[in-house]
């Protein structure tokens, strides 16, 4: 089998890995939130424009959609571990723990990674995600993660340790939940069949004009409790 790696599908999501790998090196050795949330801006859209490229241009392929998940791994999974990691160490603690118990809860921070792992390949094997998506997606709690890291770093956001390690704990959680959330998928143009997606964009625009730097977080916690509500409602009815 002939296999074409430098498609421009192919080309954007190895974009979409380049600036998660980016984003988490600068984490690392600068600890700079702010460059290293709009490096993790532009692996998603490098991941959503990799698949819109594939369906226009009729070039989807098994090695697109293994190379996306690789690539999201990346951007979406290890670099929001490392952004929570990170804000854990400048965060301060409000409780007598002894040091040892301090440093090892850290590491906690990385199940966000672990996680991402397994919804990633829960995705790629389950067929009912093509319309909506069964937990939160990895692309969304990487925006989460960054933006609460760089809202900690500019004193707009004060974070514990323990609050850091909840965020953690309940991100990760989300991640392989059960939970049913909506995608912005549009399969057609018109208002009937999309109304929750452009009523969402309205919101989206909405909060970014008057909330600014807290939009991305105000948006992504507003998709996930109308998201829970949605699903909430559908088990009922069922």
């Amino acid at each position: 089998m002939k296999i074409k790696f430098f498609t421009i599908p192919n080309l954007l999501t190895l974009g979409n890995l380049l600036c998660g790998s980016c984003a988490a090196i600068v984490l690392l050795t600068s600890g700079d939130f702010t460059t290293a949330f709009w490096l993790v801006v532009a692996a998603a859209v490098c991941d959503f424009f990799d698949g819109f490229a594939a369906r226009l241009l009729g070039s989807a392929s098994p090695i697109g959609l293994q190379l996306d998940s690789l690539a999201d791994m990346v951007s979406f999974g290890l670099a929001p571990a490392l952004a929570l990691f990170c804000m854990y160490d400048a965060a301060p603690q409000r409780f007598d723990f002894s040091d040892a118990v301090t440093d090892a809860a850290q590491y906690v921070t990385l199940i966000v990674a672990a996680f991402s792992a397994l919804r990633l390949a829960k995705f790629n094997i389950d067929d009912t995600q093509h319309t909506e998506f069964c937990g939160l997606p990895s692309p969304a709690n990487g925006l989460l993660c960054l933006s609460l890291g760089m809202l900690a770093q500019d004193g707009c956001l004060p974070l514990t340790k323990v609050a850091v390690i909840a965020v953690a704990v309940a991100t990760a959680y989300l991640l392989i939940s059960p939970i049913r959330m909506f995608a912005l998928k549009f399969k057609g143009f018109g208002w009937h069949g999309n109304e929750l997606r452009y009523s969402f964009i309205a919101f989206a625009a909405v909060t970014a004009a008057v909330f600014t730097r807290y939009a991305v977080p105000t948006v992504i916690l507003m998709y996930i409790i109308v998201s829970t509500v949605r699903w909430a409602f559908g088990l009922r009815k069922a």
